[in-house]
């Protein structure tokens, strides 16, 4: 676990804490927030519901797994309402959240990457064409039906770190439960 905190804070995260995936609840108000389609990717991206998965399937897949961490990105805004900061930081989170999925993912190869927001692998989602890169993709955690700052809480990390502040917030979990635990 250590080994893989100390990657992302080396490759950039400002935080990043164990998570227990016995911990995450799917949760139906969460995949209603999704259905309102705010984002535009409800029904046309392979990561977003309802093509990630039943409820209770993120849910069983989720507590399939042992180990878990969180992750969060932190951008400072110059003004209340700053689109370069928000861009600048979700761009950074980004990217050090891919690199680290592929590197987790040498050595566990099962494991679920959740992401903040949609999957973004692609500059356009496949969808209704199969997923081009079904290994890489990242469901978001809200497709999951996990509320943010609820898992936060849970792992003892500020959702909000003050006025003028970004943060982007994803996590990977790996180490497959057997069937029979």
């Amino acid at each position: 676990m250590q080994y893989w905190i100390d990657k992302a804070l080396e490759l950039g995260f400002d935080a990043a804490v164990p998570l227990d995936p016995a911990a995450l609840t799917a949760r139906a108000d969460v995949r209603a927030m999704c259905a309102a389609d705010k984002c535009r990717a409800y029904g046309k991206n392979w990561t977003c519901p309802p093509h990630c998965g039943s409820l209770e399937a993120c849910q069983e897949d989720m507590h399939s797994f042992s180990h878990g961490i969180l992750l969060q990105t932190v951008g400072r805004m110059e003004k209340a309402i700053d689109t370069r900061a928000y861009r600048r930081t979700e761009a950074r989170h980004l990217e050090q959240f891919h690199r680290l999925a592929e590197l987790v993912r040498q050595t566990h190869p099962e494991s679920l990457c959740l992401g903040s927001g949609g999957c973004r692998i692609c500059k356009t989602c496949a969808y209704p064409e199969p997923c081009r890169f079904p290994e890489k993709a990242c469901p978001s955690m809200e497709g999951f039906g996990l509320f943010v700052t609820q898992v936060c809480r849970r792992c003892g990390v500020p959702y909000h770190y003050g006025d003028r502040t970004i943060t982007y917030t994803a996590c990977i979990l790996w180490g497959k439960l057997s069937p029979d635990s």
